[in-house]
């Protein structure tokens, strides 16, 4: 269907979509929600404003198709988490998932940091009806990995909120982190991020 529900699109149109929402990724990850404006998106698009508007009504139109298709990808690696894994790996496992992202959809992870610093208006129902409960789940679980003496004792959600900061750290201050990281180091700081976080988290978790 057409971006406005009314009818199949073209191809032209498809490619037109494609080109918005690429485009509206650029400039929401780099200026954020309030900061973005659609004649910035339009422009990004190659399109004119009147084109851009056929196909999205708003800006927070195309701000909320970009979220929607979106969440699933995002929230994946958490749903992964299996609780008849082996509780260290599965963790592990999550961590990576998550600093690979940060590698591969860098705008996507600023999208979400801009959204969330903003307030989360947009937002808040994904928070309040899909976060949440999928965390309360994950921690539930890691919970009782905990009290089957499977980790050492670590807070569930806090736990995730580490693995969170330390790996979307490096899409949402990617600029910080190739600046200060030795040069030898800064083209791809990815591999030994892997190593570090795996250490790091594998030590924590020890029982």
């Amino acid at each position: 269907m057409a971006a406005n529900g009314t009818r199949p699109l073209t191809r032209i149109q498809q490619k037109n979509t494609i080109a918005i929402l690429e485009a509206a990724l650029d400039v929401f990850s780099a200026k954020g929600f309030r900061g973005a404006t659609v004649d910035q998106i339009a422009k990004a698009a190659g399109l004119s404003k009147p084109n851009l508007l056929y196909y999205f009504p708003s800006k927070e139109a195309i701000h909320q198709t970009l979220l929607a298709g979106l969440l699933d990808t995002w929230l994946a690696p958490l749903r992964a988490i299996d609780p008849h894994g082996n509780p260290t790996e599965e963790i592990l496992t999550y961590a990576r998932r998550k600093l690979e992202m940060s590698r591969e959809m860098p705008r996507e992870s600023r999208l979400f940091a801009n959204e969330v610093l903003q307030g989360a208006s947009n937002l808040e129902t994904v928070l309040k009806g899909e976060l949440k409960p999928l965390v309360d789940e994950k921690a539930e679980i890691i919970a009782g990995w905990v009290a089957e003496g499977k980790l050492a004792q670590v807070h569930p959600y806090h736990l995730i909120f580490s693995i969170w900061a330390l790996t979307q750290h490096y899409a949402d201050f990617d600029v910080q982190v190739r600046t200060v990281l030795p040069e030898s180091e800064a083209g791809d700081p990815f591999e030994e991020a892997t190593r570090h976080i795996d250490t790091m988290f594998r030590k924590l978790l020890a029982v």
